[in-house]
């Protein structure tokens, strides 16, 4: 099964400390030569981005930065796990990474299963 876990957080946090880069290069290398994390990497801010938003028959483009986002994707990674308990525990691992290393760090975790073109998503 495989999982998009994104890191949100407010996009002025600032530049992450040195600890952080190197406990999340230790955990990263340990997880791809595992084969639990299949791409993952880190995203531009907001003000380098663009949103296509289709309402009422209209599309309409925005270039970034969106004035209503409290929190950002600030990285992603795909994770493949054989249960849900795997990608949760990968998952956590990244924020108490952020709390070992990054003091006053706040933010979040968001862990998605991605769909399978043979089972799809529930509907409901």
């Amino acid at each position: 099964m495989r999982y998009l876990s994104t890191v949100k957080m407010a996009e002025d946090v600032g530049t992450p400390p040195q600890a952080l880069v190197e406990a999340m290069g230790a955990e990263m290398g340990e997880a791809f030569a595992n084969g639990w994390i299949v791409d993952a990497g880190g995203l531009y801010p907001l003000s380098q981005s663009t949103e296509f938003r289709l309402s009422a028959g209209s599309i309409t483009t925005t270039d970034g930065p969106f004035t209503e986002a409290k929190e950002v994707a600030g990285g992603y990674a795909i994770i493949q796990a054989d249960s849900d308990e795997q990608a949760r525990a990968l998952a956590r691992r990244v924020v108490e990474i952020h709390l070992e290393n990054w003091p006053g760090w706040e933010g979040s975790v968001e862990l998605r299963r991605i769909a399978e073109p043979e089972g799809g998503p529930p509907h409901g």
